[in-house]
């Protein structure tokens, strides 16, 4: 299994166009691809105010709120309240989407993946679970708490929104001591 820590720490903060909040990303495939060209997208979304989301036509995104009181997402004129925390939320990118806050600021962190190419499978874990990348595709595991460990080869210790991105054969093993968000990543 071929393994690269993700730490939060040397993430680059980026204020949006219309000035509602920041985002983070955490990783990108193919590495390096700009908004334009990726065949999927992990970020963190800090969002202080109402407003558009921007669009991605061909992209399905996934919002999931690990900090906050929530969203209304209104997407394509249809209502969507989003104020269950760490419960993944899919919805079309290519939609017109307005997000509405619901009681101040969140954090969501975000799946971004082109439906043509690319599948994703978000899902909040807690204790342990193994990484299984499915063949060609990746693992994305994103510790929501201090303590979570990588174990298998590979002992790392990931605090607060760090990350561990996985690919190959080889499973390892995530002991969380909280939650995490874990994002399986394959080829359509």
């Amino acid at each position: 299994m071929t393994v690269r820590i993700l730490r939060a720490a040397d993430r680059a903060t980026v204020p949006w166009k219309n000035g509602g909040g920041t985002v983070r990303e955490i990783a990108a495939g193919p590495e390096g691809a700009g908004t334009d060209a990726f065949d999927w997208r992990v970020s963190l979304a800090d969002v202080t105010a109402d407003g558009p989301f921007s669009a991605f036509p061909g992209v399905d995104r996934v919002l999931t709120v690990i900090e906050g009181a929530g969203m209304d997402l209104v997407v394509g004129g249809e209502h969507h309240i989003v104020d269950e925390p760490l419960w993944p939320h899919g919805f079309p990118g290519d939609l017109p989407t307005e997000g509405f806050l619901l009681g101040g600021p969140v954090v969501n962190l975000n799946v971004m993946y082109r439906r043509a190419r690319t599948r994703a499978e978000t899902a909040v874990v807690c204790g342990t679970v193994r990484l299984l990348p499915p063949e060609g595709g990746a693992v994305l595991a994103v510790s929501l708490d201090d303590g979570t460990e990588l174990e298998g080869g590979h002992d790392v210790r990931l605090d607060r929104y760090d990350a561990v991105l996985a690919t190959g054969e080889c499973p390892g093993v995530l002991r969380t001591m909280g939650r995490a968000v874990l994002v399986t990543l394959s080829e359509v």
